[in-house]
This record gives C-alpha cells, sequence and structure tokens, in this order.
C-alpha cells in the first residue's frame, strides 16, 4: 500500500473530537449498575435483583460482541463518497444518544418487566455503540500510512477520549445536584451529556474527509475468507486476550470508583467528582511522556510496566482503612496515581497496537481488513464488558446479613463494604492475567 497523504495536525485533532462516544461508554459503566442498584444511603430504589440486571447486561453484551465483527465486516466492504467508515459513525451518532437515555426510564412493573426492558434496551444501546465504535477506530490505519501519523491519531483520539470520559465522570455529580438530585438529576444530567456526545461525533463526519487521505480499498473478501486470514495470526490473537483481560480490570476498577467513595471512603456523591479528577487529570499529564516513548522503545514493554503498576495499586485498595498508614483519605491519592499507568493502558495503546497490528497485515497479505481487526477487537472488548456486568452486581453484595445466594436472587438491601473491596481483587487477578499475555506479544513492525 503505497503512502497516499500525510495527517495533518488539524485533522488529527478532528478525528480525536469524534470520540465523544466515550461520553455515554462512561455513562453506562459508572452510572446504568449505580442507577439500578444504588448504594443504600442513595434515596434511591433498587429496580430489580441483581442476577435479573446481571442476566440482562449479559444478553445485550452477547448481542454486542456478534455484532462487532459483522459492522467490521460490512464497514471493509463498503463504498461511499463519504468513504468506508463515515457513513456509520453519521448513521449511528443519535440512536446511540437515545438508548443511552432510555437506560434510565425502565418499566418498573415487575423484576420480570424490568428485566425484559433493561435487555432490550442494552442490546439496541451496544448495536449502536458497534456501529459508531468500529468503524471510528479502523479509520486510524485507513487514513494513515505511517507509524508516526498512527500514534499521533492515536494519541490525539485519547486525549479527546479523556476529556470525555473525565468530563462524563466529573460533570455528573454537580449536574445532579444543579437539576434536582436524586433520579430526575440522573435523567437530565444523562439527556445533557448524550446531546453532547451526538455533537462531537457529527463534528468528525462533516471535516475528516476520508476519501482524502485514505490508502484502503474496498474488501472483496467472503465473511469466511477475511476470519481464515486473520485466525492465522496467533500474535494477533495473544494481543486480543491480553488486551481482554486488561479491560476487564480496568472496568471493574471504573465501575467500583463510585462504590469506593461512598461505601468506603464514606464521602458524598460528591467527591465522586474529586476522585475522577484526579485519575483523569493525571492520566493527562503523562500522554505526550507516552507518544514519545512508543515511538522509541514501542508498546510492548510500556504496557508490562503499567500493569504492574496497576497491580500494586489494586492491592492498595484492597487494603485501604485496614492500617493505620492507609487511611481512606488515601484513597484520592491512589486514583491520582493510577493515572500514569492508565495513561498508555487504557487510552493510547489499544487503538496504537491495533493499528500496527493492521499495518503489517496489509503490508504482508495486501489485504484491507482494518474493519474486521477492530472489530474482532471489539468482540474482545465487549466480552470483557459482559464478564466485568456479570461479576459485579454479584461480588458488590457479598458480605451482608442476607446470604450470598440468597442476595443474588432477591433484592438486596444494597452494597456491601466486603463487595466493594473484593472488586479490587478480581482486578488484580484480570491485571496479572493480562501481564501473562502482553509478556509473550511479540512485536512487529512494518516499513513505511
Amino acid at each position: 500500500m503505497g503512502k497516499v497523504k500525510s495527517v495533518p495536525r488539524s485533522i488529527q485533532i478532528l478525528y480525536g473530537v469524534g470520540v465523544s462516544y466515550a461520553i455515554v461508554d462512561q455513562i453506562f459503566a459508572q452510572w446504568v449498575l449505580y442507577y439500578y442498584l444504588p448504594p443504600s444511603d442513595a434515596g434511591m430504589q433498587v429496580i430489580m435483583a441483581p442476577l435479573f440486571i446481571s442476566l440482562a447486561l449479559i444478553i445485550s453484551r452477547f448481542v454486542d460482541m456478534i455484532a462487532d465483527p459483522l459492522v467490521g465486516y460490512w464497514s471493509d466492504k463498503t463504498d461511499s463518497s463519504w468513504g468506508r467508515r463515515m457513513p456509520f459513525i453519521g448513521l449511528g451518532a443519535l440512536p446511540l444518544a437515545l438508548a443511552t437515555v432510555a437506560f434510565f426510564y425502565p418499566i418498573t412493573n415487575s423484576d420480570l418487566s424490568a428485566f425484559i426492558y433493561l435487555a432490550a434496551i442494552g442490546s439496541l444501546f451496544f448495536v449502536f455503540y458497534t456501529i459508531v465504535g468500529a468503524p471510528y477506530n479502523a479509520l486510524i490505519p485507513e487514513i494513515a500510512q505511517n507509524k508516526e501519523d498512527r500514534l499521533n491519531l492515536a494519541t490525539w483520539q485519547s486525549v479527546f477520549r479523556l476529556i470525555y470520559t473525565a468530563i462524563a465522570m466529573i460533570l455528573p455529580g454537580m449536574l445532579i445536584a444543579m437539576l434536582g438530585g436524586g433520579e430526575q438529576g440522573i435523567r437530565y444530567m444523562v439527556i445533557l451529556l448524550s446531546s453532547l456526545a451526538v455533537v462531537g461525533m457529527m463534528v468528525t463526519v462533516f471535516t475528516v474527509k476520508e476519501r482524502e487521505y485514505s490508502g484502503g480499498k474496498r474488501s472483496d473478501d467472503s465473511l469466511i475468507k477475511s476470519l481464515k486470514s486473520i485466525g492465522g495470526d496467533k500474535n494477533f490473537w495473544v494481543y486480543l486476550i491480553g488486551f481482554m483481560f486488561f479491560f476487564l480490570g480496568f472496568n471493574i476498577l471504573r465501575a467500583s470508583t463510585n462504590y469506593y467513595v461512598v461505601e468506603i471512603m464514606g464521602y458524598g456523591e460528591g467527591h465522586i467528582t474529586i476522585a475522577s479528577g484526579l485519575l483523569f487529570g493525571s492520566a493527562a499529564l503523562f500522554f505526550y511522556p507516552v507518544n514519545r516513548l512508543c515511538q522509541k522503545i514501542g508498546y510492548r514493554k510500556p504496557m508490562l510496566w503499567s500493569l504492574t503498576l496497576l497491580m500494586v495499586f489494586t492491592l492498595l485498595l484492597f487494603n485501604l482503612g485496614k492500617f493505620w498508614f492507609l487511611p481512606t483519605g488515601a484513597g484520592f491519592v491512589i486514583f491520582f496515581l493510577m493515572g500514569l499507568p492508565i495513561s498508555g493502558a487504557a487510552f493510547i495503546f489499544p487503538p496504537a497496537m491495533l493499528s500496527e497490528i493492521s499495518a503489517v497485515n496489509t503490508a504482508k497479505k495486501g489485504e484491507n481488513l482494518e474493519g474486521m481487526l477492530f472489530g474482532l477487537q471489539g468482540f474482545f472488548l465487549k466480552m470483557a464488558f459482559l464478564l466485568s456486568i456479570a461479576i459485579l452486581p454479584i461480588v458488590l453484595v457479598w458480605g451482608g446479613d442476607i446470604p450470598l445466594m440468597e442476595s443474588i436472587v432477591s433484592t438486596p438491601d444494597g452494597v456491601q463494604k466486603t463487595g466493594v473491596y473484593a472488586t479490587s481483587i478480581v482486578a488484580f487477578v484480570s491485571f496479572a492475567l493480562s501481564f501473562g499475555f502482553y509478556f509473550r506479544y511479540r512485536e512487529e513492525k512494518v516499513e513505511d
């Protein structure tokens, strides 16, 4: 594949603006479970038993997992005046926002009706999330024809993903209070932030001319042939499994942040803003150093270093408030320090590493299967989400007066401190497994 055109800085930035769907991603990760299974002192009712919550979200995640490679394959085969990827982002943006808002208007006549509603809306949410997200990420190897452009696009995506994620983590506490508090405040907050997400996506659709920079061409391979071609790359699958276990641990930590602040540290919902601001503000400080480091030594070693630090920090969270030298207030320090490994591992490395794998695949085989590769990565990302959402409701209610099995299948009093502590151990194990697979990952280079 020959070099078509270098991607200017302005286009890199405008591309990054479009990752605003990270806002609804964060809303789902941090507020859906919180809304359906609130803490005991949040002033809201538990909507249904944890088992029903887990099953509903497992169903929706399963639909999501199937959609990822199919959407990726579909975008590989698309040929339009807007390019191969942009039509999907433009058509999926508004339905994605509407599905996000719908989470917070459940049918609550019974556990069964609430379960069916959550499973249906969750499936719609994730299908539209895939329609937007997989083609958006595939734009990196689609429009960038050298490693520097690919890394810079991934970095700008990470910068804006961090900004949007921080917005969706920092502003909700303040917005909920301003908009009436409780259930009403949560609903209005979600409507406002989902609208902002649509604006960001449409900016990219109308300003980044995919055709002008794209070096890819429409794939004529069948779905089976594409899967067989990718299936022979063992290094790709090692990367994907390591990627999945990392995001399993990260999702568990991210979803448990609210509970740590409220249940373990003893602060109100407004202090969730402080914890989130420290975490993502710290991550922002390290984007540029991580970019420069990866230009010199690649991605594998920094990823291993990041996972090692995260294992240390999860152990500190497990012991938070249990010893005199680790008071509950130290949780804010731990969240700040976590920003260092998260800056690369959760933001820059995933799109940049897979873009390099895609470039190597194209150089070796002459195939333009960026959409399928990112679709399969999405499959494993959603599998991590599925596992985390299946595990979290059960782990969080562990340790109360009600026996565990009874608390799972009935409506419990709320989450327990023992359960919140247990989430850090689950995250530790996930990061350790991820380390093992990334240790086996072999980095390959392609001549630009």
